[in-house]
């Protein structure tokens, strides 16, 4: 099973640092206009980590204990870069869990990104440090609590607006 288990962190890993290198890239302003569908790129590549995290069985630490590690770095620049690429379309409405809170809440993609970035730089670090079974136990546990909901709902909200650039488009004329 440890032979596994460090392949799927291996896999979620490279999934992790490269959302983290395209979300970096594109709140850099790389992409120009097409920071949307390459956001939405990313978001899906990312949630398929989080989607084999949940395939699998809970994974749990010995002693149900995760080492202690330094503060996570500061990502607040990243948010903000990507609140401003995103202007007008940053914020957007979203039901927070279908089955037990209906009501509409106010969200940011800039938040959302940055939560899923927060969550998987926490895990790269448990897995840099040569602990992979702590990486996949956070990543396990942050994608149920915390990043598989904000990487839902900005997939969803970058899916909408995807498709509105591409369908609410003014008819066009055609001349015969």
């Amino acid at each position: 099973m440890f032979d596994e288990w460090n392949a799927l962190a291996d896999r979620v890993a490279g999934h992790a640092q490269n959302y983290l290198d395209g979300l970096t890239r594109l709140a850099g302003g790389e992409g120009g206009n097409a920071i949307l569908p390459l956001l939405l790129v990313e978001v899906a590549q990312v949630s398929l980590a989080g989607t084999q995290l949940a395939a699998v069985q809970d994974v749990i630490l010995q002693g149900n204990f995760e080492p202690a590690l330094s503060e996570d770095p500061d990502i607040d620049p990243l948010r903000t870069a990507l609140a401003a690429r995103l202007g007008p379309v940053d914020d957007y409405a979203e039901v927070f869990d279908p089955y037990k809170d209906t009501a509409v809440t106010p969200y940011r993609l800039s938040d959302d990104l940055t939560a899923v970035a927060a969550d998987l730089i926490h895990g790269l670090r448990h897995y840099r440090a040569g602990r992979p079974l702590e990486a996949l136990w956070w990543w396990q546990y942050s994608y149920f609590n915390t990043w598989g909901n904000h990487a839902g709902a900005a997939l969803r909200a970058l899916q909408a607006l995807v498709a509105h650039t591409r369908l609410d488009v003014a008819e066009e004329t055609t001349t015969v």
